[in-house]
């Protein structure tokens, strides 16, 4: 039997750069849409006693070395007592055999980036060229994910960070501000509410696991583009369907999966978009679909994560191990 690689979350973070998981992630979208992929459904465990859920994601992409299977948890009680909130682990397997290649002990750390580099793709296409402020929505690990990420395709001057929590918010700020990510002279800051965050932002990210919507269509200026991550499932929901309605253009990472749930769902259930009119990020990556257009327009993408994001992220490791 041949030795399994196992590695660890130092390990697995050494080896993942931005830049470089930004484009596997890319060419993981177009290789998805285009068909040349392999995504089965989503499998999602509650573990209602704990406020746990997990979700367990597989992908293969055409013609690539090694398929995956990725399970990851988000148990948010887990603050109070010091556990780290994510966590989880991934399966890599050789795609000609079917043996077992390695297990990455990631601790979430995959689920984190790849999704971090998943919106800067969708903004990498889809955001101004020269957007002044962003607004996160949500204070936790993937707030940082996204502006750190956003950061390698886009210069911004303004960060405005808005969360529940005061000091969850400050705490935020505060490590985004050691990302040096703004341009010399910005500023990152802790907004009072979540329409002060949107009002006049060229950038909306929203980050949080809220069952209620947070952000209104009204306070959306002309040209901004939002990028919706939080809602990876049916209860979820961060914005308010209008917001989809009001859109020039709606950019789902999966058509199939985002009218099962996210944005793209309640918008679809309240009769204010139709299916047929989203459209797939993997074809806006594949240039078969045009992304932003005009200055003046207001784009959006619903990202609720592949499984093929997860095997580009494991096969981005395996090649900086020397396994490929």
């Amino acid at each position: 039997m041949p030795e399994i690689l196992i590695l660890g979350r130092e390990e697995i973070r050494a080896a993942l750069d931005m830049p470089s998981l930004i484009d596997a992630v890319e060419q993981a979208f177009t290789a998805y849409s285009a068909g040349r992929a392999e995504l089965p459904s989503v499998i999602h465990l509650d573990v209602p006693e704990h406020e746990g859920e997990i979700h367990i994601k597989a992908g293969y992409v055409h013609g690539g070395p090694h398929f995956a299977v990725k399970v990851a948890s988000g148990f948010p009680g887990n603050e109070a007592s010091g556990v780290p909130p994510s966590n989880g682990m991934v399966m890599v397997f050789d795609a000609a055999t079917g043996a077992s290649a390695a297990i990455l002990f990631d601790g979430g750390h995959i689920t984190d980036a790849r999704t971090g580099a998943a919106g800067a793709v969708a903004a990498r296409h889809l955001a101004p060229t020269a957007p002044r402020a962003v607004a996160v929505i949500g204070t936790g690990v993937q707030a940082r994910q996204q502006v750190h990420a956003l950061s390698h395709v886009r210069r911004f001057e303004e960060v405005r960070i808005w969360g529940r929590n005061a000091d969850r918010a400050e705490g935020c700020a505060h490590d985004v501000r050691s990302l040096e990510v703004v341009a010399s002279g910005g500023v990152v800051r802790v907004a009072a509410s979540v329409r002060e965050a949107v009002e006049g932002a060229d950038i909306v990210i929203t980050v949080t696991a809220s069952r209620d919507a947070l952000v209104k269509a009204d306070w959306l200026a002309p040209g901004v583009h939002v990028t919706a991550v939080g809602s990876d499932g049916p209860d979820k929901q961060e914005l308010y369907p209008d917001v989809l309605a009001r859109a020039d253009l709606v950019v789902a990472d999966s058509v199939a999966q985002c009218v099962r749930m996210g944005e793209i769902h309640h918008a679809v259930a309240a009769g204010l978009l139709k299916e047929e009119e989203v459209v797939e990020l993997g074809a806006v990556t594949a240039d078969r679909h045009p992304g932003r257009t005009a200055d003046e327009e207001i784009t959006l993408c619903d990202l609720t994560g592949l499984g093929v994001q997860d095997v580009a992220a494991a096969t981005l490791v395996m090649e900086r191990m020397g396994e490929l």
